[in-house]
């Protein structure tokens, strides 16, 4: 169904009437719900956007264990920060700041500069642009090759004290993230991580935050494992490439805008769960919007709703 012009949805509201449902805006038209869902799934429209968006708020019981004819991706995608732990402002932010530091560099990544800095994918990318905007440091090197040296050894410093942080347990998992991963594990669904920061520090999260069990059964897709990273789609297409399945039966959680850019130009079904610094970027492309994952009683989601969004009679 052709959607109207677009305008973006309201912002995300938790309701308070019951503490086993969650609100979630489908960035579609109209949602349907088959009578054969009804037991899992029961959702009744609440408000309906008038700006033309067409979105749809509705209103979910806390869904049961998936039927065993309900379609189920044959992979889960998640992006790393800010979906599986909400790193940025008090994780990577901090390690670029010491980092920094360490080097006499004169430089400060306060919260707001590094929101907009959040924009650009990729840590080396990330201060190569703001040097070549705001000029490089003095004790910087002044030939292009030499300064790539330069950045990637302050990126490689970076990590290290990234994963101090991971291992030491001071950044938790997103609520819901655990429950999820072991639903599609359980159910046979692949999982994987796809991200655009360094490959140790994706895998010291997902090790010492899911634990080493968890861990070997996800595969993660990180840093420079493609030449091109978010919002470009081709860290999306490796993975789906790897695992062996069509793009268009992988569900991605992410939670920014590129990383949705990314996902959608793969061709792939994007749920997103806001973070510290996304909460107002634009996600009107996305299959659906939420605040976290969840776990009950406050479950937002679970992995029948992820297979329910690959069901074309559900969401036109």
């Amino acid at each position: 169904m052709a959607a109207n012009a677009i305008s973006p949805p309201p912002p995300l509201t938790t309701s308070s009437s019951s503490s086993s449902s969650r609100n979630l805006f489908f960035a579609k038209s109209n949602v349907l719900f088959p009578p054969r869902q009804s037991s899992s799934i029961r959702g009744r429209i609440l408000k309906k956007s008038g700006k033309g968006f067409g979105a749809v708020v509705v209103k979910c019981m806390s869904s049961a264990a998936a039927p065993p004819s309900l379609l189920l991706p044959k992979a889960l995608l998640f992006d790393c920060d800010g979906v599986l732990v909400d790193t940025e402002k008090d994780g990577h932010r901090i390690s670029f700041n010491d980092t920094f530091a360490e080097k006499e560099l004169g430089v400060t990544w306060d919260v707001d500069l590094y929101g907009e800095l959040l924009k650009i994918g990729g840590g080396k990318e990330r201060m190569t642009a703001y040097f070549n905007n705001v000029g490089w440091p003095e004790n910087a090197p002044k030939s292009e090759d030499e300064r790539k040296q330069f950045i990637a050894s302050l990126h490689k410093r970076k990590t290290e004290l990234f994963m101090v942080l991971i291992e030491k347990k001071l950044l938790p998992l997103r609520p819901g993230v655990a429950k999820l991963v072991d639903q599609a594990l359980g159910s046979g669904v692949k999982v994987a991580v796809c991200s655009t920061s360094n490959e140790k520090a994706v895998s010291a999260v997902v090790s010492f935050l899911l634990g080493p069990e968890r861990a070997e059964k996800i595969q993660i897709f990180a840093g420079d494992v493609v030449p091109r990273k978010k919002p470009d789609p081709a860290i999306y297409l490796l993975a789906a490439e790897t695992l062996g399945v069509e793009p268009s039966s992988c569900v991605v959680v992410e939670d920014s805008a590129i990383g949705l850019a990314a996902a959608k130009s793969a061709g792939m079904t994007c749920i997103v769960t806001k973070s510290g610094y996304t909460g107002d970027e634009d996600f009107v492309n996305a299959d659906a919007i939420f605040d976290c994952i969840g776990d009950p009683p406050e479950e937002r989601f679970d992995l029948a709703f992820c297979g329910t969004l690959l069901q074309k009679q559900y969401v036109s």
